[in-house]
């Protein structure tokens, strides 16, 4: 895919808005702008947010304004539409994982099945893909993540399993930066050197996520 020249827009949460790193620059997209000479990067990161839709909604305009609901104002003239999610669905949602053949937008399987459809329908003519959640510090079951009573935990894997098995009954790529093992920030001297908490890549992880997400853009 041919970079130069395009317009890109990148849906997703706190990493994609740019926290842990030092401005707009330094945050993978401005990079990728940069370094491969987008016309416009559209940052639409919301911090704390998710992909699927909650059950109880308490702050409309903040990490309940999920995914599904931002897609629908992002500007309509982008060749690429990147979605990076699904961390803050493990971290903090209430919505349970599902099941592949769900089409509901309150579990998370179910709302990934609908922001591809609509994306797709939205975006006829652009390159959409999605990127997994990375590794964090607390990605197994129970630790210091919290979840309602009621909502099963799981393995933050089982999220990245989710993108990657849904995205491909849409033919949309994945860049999974979770199994490639690019990006271990679960190891402590890698998450030290790279992200700015355990979670939130810093400048220089963020220069990490451009240059995968650049190798990767360009080999579709």
């Amino acid at each position: 895919m041919k970079l130069e020249g395009i317009k890109a827009n990148f849906l997703g949460d706190s990493i994609t808005e740019g926290c842990g790193t030092s401005g707009e620059d330094f945050v993978f997209h401005g990079i990728l702008k940069k370094n491969a000479k987008l016309a416009v990067a559209r940052n639409y990161g919301k911090g704390g947010t998710r992909i699927a839709r909650q059950s109880e909604i308490k702050d409309p305009d903040g990490r309940d304004y999920d995914f599904l609901r931002r897609a629908e104002e992002m500007d309509p003239d982008a060749d690429l539409i990147v979605v990076f999610g699904g961390t803050n669905d493990y971290g903090n949602g209430q919505a349970p994982l599902g099941e592949i053949t769900d089409n509901t937008v309150f579990t998370f399987y179910g709302a990934v099945h609908n922001l591809c459809k609509n994306l797709l329908k939205k975006y006829p003519s652009a390159k959409i893909v999605f990127i997994t959640p990375l590794h964090r510090w607390n990605e197994c079951g129970g630790l210091g993540t919290w979840k309602p009573e009621g909502v099963t935990q799981h393995h933050l894997s089982a999220y990245v399993t989710a993108v990657n098995e849904v995205c491909a009954l849409y033919s949309i790529p994945v860049l999974d930066l979770f199994n490639n093992g690019e990006m271990p920030i679960d190891n402590p001297e890698f998450q030290k050197k790279y992200t700015s908490d355990g979670l939130h890549p810093n400048d220089e992880g963020h220069k990490i996520l451009a240059s995968k997400l650049q190798e990767f853009l360009e080999s579709l």
